[in-house]
């Protein structure tokens, strides 16, 4: 016995030393292969799932619009042209011109859990509406006030307890830290899937696609460093539901006179920053129109109307501009198109909305009804930012939103506008491009 292993150790020897440069070079290509494997695999994608990266804590109720959208519909939805359109509602129309709405649903839609949609399936929580549901196709809201944007209001997604939709894509598992999301995973009939994780700031999204975690950013603002990456695909896109807006504070002792908030816009290069806009409500929008004005750039004019200012308001005037840490860069552009009418400007960062400012350039969110009586109306003292009170724009305001009539409310906004952009409590600039990273 002793003499066969003795046997067999020469044998392994020998052949060792026979075969040694081999041996070795196949255990170096095998620590390079598991090594290159190891470093490989999170970037070796299954193509039916998608692992995206987004900005921001969320909590189940205030996921994204987007996200909401793959899994359930609203009562209504509303088009690219701001008009509503039925979703779960076949119908609805108001007896009382808008202070009750009554809604038909459609006949055979179910719950993702396979229970049929039906009027007491349907869970809301606004203040100041009861709720009647008469029949299993029928739901009722009655308002306090007449309020026409109502159809618009419920376009929003509606889910059963657990994000229980009615739409293709359901959840298969959520993951929670804290009370924020943090992980999301979509499934549809095909078996594909949508894996959503959440981070709390854009640096971090960045870090989780530089290793791998995820292998698509959505929603950024500036696409660097990946728009140098050969491995990335750059998606880019105009995001018309935003609009990146210069607020003046019209109770300030400088900006509150008009023409000195003109001069302020006329002085502005607008065609630098990106798809312009000139108005609150998008070009898209059935109610929009083209024909306010543009304050186009006119150093010229700007100095005019500044020279025309009496002479206790014209004399050394000096503007601070706020922002957020994003718009930093067209902020102190702007600052050098002041200066360079002779107005000192100084850029400061802001954390929110400032309520004591002079000049605020932030991005607005772009309601998707042009009610925007919450914005501007001289009541509303916690959201009117320019602190903007016209007792005309109130009263166009108030018509808008308790009438019923398309054409009518049209005009009516029309109107707005022209007015709005006349007083200039904000100046419009564009339309801010967006930014996803794709993996290729």
């Amino acid at each position: 016995m002793i003499s066969k292993v003795s046997y067999i150790f020469r044998l392994g020897i020998a052949y060792f030393k026979r075969f040694k440069a081999i041996i070795a070079i196949s255990i170096i290509l095998g620590v390079i292969i598991f090594l290159t494997l190891l470093f490989l695999t999170p970037y070796i994608r299954n193509p039916k799932v998608e692992r995206i990266g987004l900005s921001g804590r969320y909590y189940s109720d205030t996921l994204p619009r987007p996200i909401l959208a793959f899994l359930s519909d609203g009562l209504t939805f509303v088009d690219k042209a701001g008009l509503v359109e039925p979703a779960i509602a076949e119908s609805w129309e108001t007896p009382d011109k808008g202070k009750t709405w009554i809604f038909k649903l459609k006949d055979g839609l179910t719950w993702h859990d396979g229970t049929p949609i039906t009027s007491d399936t349907l869970t809301y929580d606004f203040s100041d509406v009861s709720i009647e549901r008469p029949d299993p196709k029928t739901i009722i809201f009655k308002l306090d006030q007449p309020f026409s944007p109502f159809p618009t209001v419920v376009s929003s997604p509606i889910f059963k307890k657990g994000l229980i939709g009615m739409k293709d894509w359901k959840v298969k598992s959520i993951s929670v830290a804290g009370s924020y999301i943090e992980k999301l995973e979509l499934v549809n009939s095909l078996n594909e899937t949508k894996l959503y994780r959440f981070y709390p700031t854009i640096e971090r999204t960045q870090l989780a696609f530089k290793l791998g975690e995820i292998d698509d950013i959505q929603n950024l603002y500036d696409p660097a460093p990946f728009d140098t990456w050969k491995t990335v695909n750059v998606i880019r896109s105009i995001n018309t539901n935003e609009v990146v807006t210069l607020f003046f504070n019209t109770q300030d002792p400088v900006t509150s006179e008009k023409s000195m908030r003109q001069a302020l816009a006329y002085a502005i290069d607008k065609g630098n920053f990106g798809e312009r806009a000139i108005s609150s409500i998008p070009s898209t929008s059935w109610s929009f129109n083209p024909q306010v004005k543009p304050y186009d750039f006119d150093q010229k004019r700007a100095k005019e109307l500044i020279d025309a200012l009496p002479k206790e308001q014209k004399t050394n005037i000096s503007i601070k501009l706020s922002t957020n840490p994003l718009l930093l860069p067209i902020a102190e552009t702007i600052a050098n198109y002041w200066r360079a009418i002779g107005i000192a400007t100084s850029v400061q960062i802001a954390t929110g909305s400032p309520t004591d400012y002079q000049a605020f350039l932030t991005i607005y969110d772009i309601p998707k009804d042009p009610d925007q009586y919450t914005i501007w109306h001289s009541t509303q003292t916690t959201t009117n930012i320019s602190h903007y009170a016209s007792p005309r724009i109130d009263k166009l305001l108030e018509d808008g939103r308790t009438t019923i009539d398309l054409d009518a409310r049209r005009a009516i906004y029309l109107d707005f506008q022209r007015f709005l952009m006349e007083d200039l409590p904000a100046l419009f600039l564009y339309h801010p491009v967006e930014y996803e990273i794709i993996r290729k």
